[in-house]
């Protein structure tokens, strides 16, 4: 049985290929037991997003109550689909997470088009859940659109990192999937800046920011220092990519 937990807070994803589905089956892989807290449903396919709704913030906040036995080691926080939804969460947090990590994964958009946060909806994310953040995740884009600068090489990532840090966030890991070459991510913390490199695996997978989220949030709640838990979440997005499988025309992770 295990004796550690993470909590995902988020939105869900009809197909599991991102979102509360595939983070329960993430976070049991990396060895802790998954909780979730609904904030959102979303309907989405290959083509993107067809509809979405955030839940209320009361059945949100009654969510978090539930789990309040709960041996929770780290929350992880994805995709947040209103400003209600992201200051009841930042509110929760702000109560129940005292101490514990917090990995964020500011999803503001699917894969496959169209969008899950306006504009308020990242100035809130910016303003309240930036402070409750240990690690902030964002993409290339994500970082471009909470800055409001482009981002497009390594030095930009660094640079975007110092960004997010002055705005509240302990901690930022910007991820450079879409840069040409190797894969490289660039971490900014306390202790300084780490640029993590790989050689770049073919081909594409849905859902690679929820599995690096997951398993950066379980290694943080086993005790694992800040860099050997993003050394752990790249790996084992490695090894998704290796075990992907084609269904409905997207490559997930099964």
């Amino acid at each position: 049985m295990m004796d550690v937990a993470v909590c995902s807070i988020g939105s869900t994803d009809p197909w599991n290929a991102a979102g509360l589905g595939l983070d329960v089956r993430a976070l049991a892989e990396c060895g802790v037991r998954p909780l979730t807290v609904v904030a959102g449903v979303t309907a989405q396919d290959r083509g993107g997003v067809l509809a979405l709704e955030a839940v209320a913030p009361a059945l949100i906040a009654a969510q978090f109550a539930a789990l309040r036995a709960a041996p929770i080691g780290a929350y992880r926080v994805g995709a947040l689909l209103d400003v209600e939804s992201i200051r009841a969460v930042a509110a929760a947090l702000g109560a129940r997470a005292a101490g514990l990590p917090v990995v964020t994964d500011p999803v503001l958009a699917p894969s496959g088009g169209g969008t899950f946060a306006d504009g308020s909806a990242q100035a809130a994310l910016l303003d309240c859940l930036l402070p409750q953040t240990t690690l902030l995740t964002p993409n290339l884009a994500e970082a471009g659109h909470l800055t409001g600068v482009r981002v497009t090489t390594v030095a930009g990532m660094e640079a975007a990192a110092h960004r997010l840090r002055a705005c509240g966030a302990a901690a930022v890991l910007v991820k450079g999937g879409h840069l040409a070459g190797d894969a490289v991510d660039v971490l900014v913390h306390s202790g300084g800046t780490i640029v993590f490199e790989a050689p770049r695996l073919a081909g594409s997978l849905r859902g690679t920011g929820c599995l690096l989220a997951c398993a950066v949030a379980a290694a943080l709640a086993h005790g694992e220092s800040l860099p050997d838990a993003v050394s752990r979440g790249r790996a084992f997005v490695r090894t998704k990519f290796a075990s992907a499988v084609s269904v409905g025309g997207m490559r997930l992770a099964y």
